[in-house]
């Protein structure tokens, strides 16, 4: 993120008295199943008072929203440090809030480099349960501990009173902790879930560079010149570009203005939308990509950080994978390109395969069906279910 970030404004007192639950959530995909769940709990507890840190999702179903954190996420260690500052102060006041106001009980949702600091501060001020408080606290979409920083389980159990995770091999790893664990299912294979996206041999390619302003700026380049290159095989080529927020559409027209020549075969489509086609797509590794991954759109995984974050996280990540459906599956269903390996001719090529060779169509349909299988939990709603049990 090049820009300043705003400072932390006060939050709001909670404007129904004493919350029944503080939603932590603080990406976009966070603030999305954040707000899902939010949706599934209020069908049965109609009454529930609900405030959160999040975003746009959780304020639509609802939960009074005090800050916006989806309007400030960064990713890698060099990004946090340039902004120090700015979370140190918006992590005081996020702890200052819950001391004054005692919501009954919180649940973080993912973003751990912020949530799992307040919760260890919770505990230190006695405020949680286990700190002797009255708070509960409960974690929705763990840390990946399977990837790096294990052990923060440690801490976790002694922190956090369960934890609900969304991929059914994290329950084992925490097998070593006293942390009661539950795998509640992945919100994208609910039965009620409208899926964002579906193949469709006939449609725009579909480009995804992610959710952060930062990260958009870097890979949003990579995608439009393998895109454009593939154009010069299929001229008649069109995309579309999703983006989760004005301030990334903002970010994505910057970028456009400096690929003049595509201006009319680009076009720029809010996430609200559903079911949206796609034949072919280049896509960061975040939440949609495993959302390509299970409505079978076939195509490639392109990333590429700060140089730094990138050497950090090359010494302290052990996994084969960056994209979540590539380590579930234990194969490549979407070939990776990650820092300098992110060539145009490589994304190209990839885009053509997805549109023009049948098995590309083939495989990503049932690397889908096993996907489904493996994340269904067997219940409808038993994220909310298992967050309502206090």
């Amino acid at each position: 993120m090049s820009d300043p970030l705003p400072a932390p404004l006060e939050f709001a007192a909670p404007r129904d008295g004493q919350p029944d639950l503080l939603i932590v959530a603080g990406e976009h995909s966070g603030d999305e199943h954040a707000a899902q769940l939010v949706a599934d709990m209020r069908a049965k507890q109609p009454d529930l008072k609900i405030a959160c840190l999040g975003g746009e999702e959780l304020q639509a179903v609802g939960a009074q929203l005090l800050y916006d954190l989806t309007a400030v996420s960064v990713v890698g260690f060099a990004e946090v440090v340039r902004h120090y500052g700015f979370f140190k102060a918006l992590f005081d006041r996020t702890l200052d809030w819950i001391e004054r106001y005692r919501p009954k009980h919180i649940c973080f949702v993912d973003y751990p480099g912020f949530n799992l600091r307040v919760a260890e501060q919770l505990l230190e001020r006695g405020l949680s349960q286990k700190g002797g408080g009255e708070i509960a606290i409960s974690y929705y979409i763990g840390p990946q501990v399977w990837a790096w920083k294990a052990k923060r389980r440690f801490k976790m159990a002694r922190t956090l009173d369960r934890l609900g995770v969304i991929f059914p091999f994290e329950v084992d790893c925490f097998a070593d902790t006293e942390l009661p664990v539950e795998f509640v299912g992945h919100p994208f294979v609910r039965e009620s879930y409208q899926q964002p996206l579906r193949y469709d041999a006939s449609a725009p390619v579909l480009l995804l560079p992610g959710s952060r302003t930062a990260a958009v700026s870097r890979i949003f380049p990579l995608l439009l010149n393998g895109f454009r290159q593939a154009q010069q095989s299929k001229p008649s080529l069109k995309a579309k570009v999703v983006y989760p927020s004005q301030r990334i559409r903002e970010v994505l027209e910057s970028v456009l203005e400096q690929y003049s020549d595509l201006k009319t075969s680009i076009e720029l489509v809010p996430n609200a939308e559903s079911g949206m086609p796609a034949s072919a797509v280049l896509m960061s590794s975040g939440t949609m990509s495993l959302a390509c991954a299970l409505s079978g759109i076939p195509g490639a995984i392109v990333y590429r950080l700060n140089p730094l974050s990138y050497w950090l996280g090359r010494m302290l990540v052990k996994i084969p994978y960056i994209g979540i459906a590539n380590l579930l599956l234990e194969r490549p269903l979407h070939p990776e390109f990650i820092q300098g390996a992110a060539k145009t001719d490589h994304l190209a090529k990839q885009i053509l395969r997805a549109l023009d060779d049948p098995r590309a169509a083939q495989d990503a349909a049932d690397g889908a069906a096993e996907l489904r299988k493996l994340l269904n939990a067997g219940s409808d709603a038993s994220a909310a279910e298992w967050l309502l049990r206090t």
